[in-house]
């Protein structure tokens, strides 16, 4: 009879490691809101219950321990391998991340704002490709994450070229010019909150800081959506506007990158 159960417990216990660790990745792989369910609530969850610390703490950890201190592809490929094989994470990612690179170097952009900095993944990836002199201003509004973003840019040895601002876009980004002195942006990389992409996309064009020229990028427009913004800018005579369709990061699910050029008022 222990025998038996003790069987039974084993076997159960495979079955369950064995749809943890393969069955539903996979199957979550083509399923937007199923892949964000598993990855980004329960996965998540379990995790930091289990490990005391949270996702980007357990991301840091993987710099750290897998990146050369001052070379910033190293840690991108840290933080890709982490991502792939460890622990999904909401970072623009691989693929996405190649049309960023290719986007800011075509540009070369002087003065940047990125909106959502997270974990400090994609503001690595754009700090690396700007010409000397550029200013890039992140903001995150959660504190937990702007800690461990401060690190993760310092190990990729680009902390001077990086203002990391913590607070909500919508009263920061009134302050902009004022505290920083910046009149306007050449690139804004749109990454947080997606129901604060079109509002905070308006605040911008009141404050002036989106000028004739100015390229907005914007993330996860299909997953997990932005329908609003992508009807303002796609709509508008004052943008002309492009999709660049890929998947959501390190997933096969359709998603894509929003690149819409201020055409002036």
């Amino acid at each position: 009879m222990w025998l038996s159960l003790l069987s039974g417990l084993i076997v159960g216990a495979a079955v369950l490691c064995a749809l943890y660790l393969w069955v539903i990745p996979a199957a979550v792989q083509y399923h937007g809101g199923l892949a964000l369910l598993w990855h980004d609530v329960i996965v998540e969850r379990v995790l930091d219950t289990l490990t005391r610390k949270s996702r980007p703490q357990r991301l840091l950890k993987a710099v750290e321990g897998k990146a050369t201190l001052g070379d910033p592809q190293s840690v991108i490929t840290a933080i890709d391998h982490f991502c792939r094989h460890k622990e999904w994470a909401m970072n623009v990612g691989d693929e996405k991340g190649s049309i960023l690179d290719s986007l800011v170097i075509e540009l070369s952009p002087v003065n940047v704002l990125e909106l959502g900095t997270y974990c400090g993944y994609s503001t690595v990836r754009i700090a690396r490709l700007l010409p000397p002199g550029a200013r890039f201003i992140t903001l995150e509004f959660n504190p937990d994450y702007a800690a461990v973003a401060r690190q993760v840019i310092g190990w990729a040895g680009l902390e001077d070229k990086v203002q990391l601002v913590e607070g909500a876009s919508g009263d920061w980004i009134p302050r902009l010019r004022e505290h920083f002195g910046v009149q306007m942006f050449d690139l804004v990389f749109l990454d947080h909150w997606k129901d604060q992409y079109l509002p905070d996309t308006k605040q911008l064009e009141e404050c002036g800081l989106i000028q004739k020229g100015t390229v907005l990028l914007a993330d996860n427009v299909i997953c997990p959506g932005t329908p609003d913004y992508l009807k303002y800018v796609r709509n508008s005579p004052h943008y002309d506007s492009r999709y660049y369709r890929s998947h959501l990061e390190y997933t096969k699910v359709e998603d894509g990158l929003e690149k819409s050029v201020f055409l002036g008022f």
